[in-house]
């Protein structure tokens, strides 16, 4: 689900707003001798979301919600698609702003807004766009991300949780928290490539819930250094017809 809330939170920043490029200051993860490996942590979330079988039945998904800036005074709401393999798309609907759309064909990565209208997608940005496409990207996780580093074990909220580095073939790396209970993903960190130049920004994941036999955060927390984005998916389906045409860059 999280490449959904990237799809949002990238749409917002490409409104052309010049972001702080501070980040908050973390503690440092303690290492642990009872910590399991990078690959035993990766293999329990796939487990704790339901398992292989279930996330493997997954062919597409459709899923609306809205969303929040409150710093801003900014709301709306979205609807976004994903098809197998690597297809994806989402239209958000922001008041006094309109209509933001991006998507990506398995080759194409594009956005379009009213504020800079239409464009393509490259280099790291693409690679990223990639990377976050992938409907099924739980299981494919060792082979998207090949370098894995366990790091310890750190506090998200009054939660112990496993940190994990995963570093992509291409793409920026990501520093994941898993919930050291229920194996779930709490919380990541990434430094993302924008039109606005690198953002660094933390992800929390929030208020599982199962849909066809899969857990699913129906919130999620963007915190940036400009502002905190809260996204409520209000709708999650599977497996229903999605015309290709969806996940193609518009003429104009």
């Amino acid at each position: 689900m999280k490449r959904l809330v990237w799809l949002t939170f990238l749409l917002i920043l490409s409104m052309g707003t010049v972001l702080a490029q501070a980040t908050a200051t973390q503690p440092s993860p303690t290492a642990s001798a009872a910590t399991p490996t990078a690959d035993q942590i990766i293999d329990n979330y796939v487990k704790a979301l339901g398992g292989k079988d279930a996330l493997a039945k997954v062919n597409s998904r459709v899923a609306k919600g809205k969303l929040d800036i409150a710093a801003a005074n900014i709301s709306g709401t979205f609807e976004a698609q994903n098809k197998g393999p690597n297809l994806t798309s989402m239209n958000a609907e922001l008041a006094n702003f309109g209509t933001l759309r991006q998507g990506y064909d398995g080759t194409v990565a594009w956005e379009a807004n009213p504020m800079v209208g239409l464009r393509e997608k490259s280099g790291v940005e693409l690679a990223d766009t990639k990377l976050e496409a992938e409907l099924q990207r739980e299981i494919k996780f060792k082979e998207l991300y090949p370098k894995l580093e366990a790091k310890g074990k750190q506090k998200v909220g009054e939660k112990d949780a496993y940190v994990v580095l995963a570093t992509p073939k291409e793409g920026t790396p990501i520093t994941m928290f898993f919930d050291a209970q229920s194996g779930l993903l709490l919380k990541d960190e990434q430094e993302r490539e924008t039109p606005e130049g690198k953002v660094p920004t933390q992800t929390f994941l929030e208020d599982y819930r199962e849909v066809d036999g899969i857990k699913i955060p129906f919130k999620v927390r963007q915190v940036n250094p400009m502002f905190e984005l809260v996204i409520t998916f209000t709708e999650i389906k599977h497996n229903g017809t999605i015309d290709d045409t969806k996940f193609k860059k518009p003429a104009n």
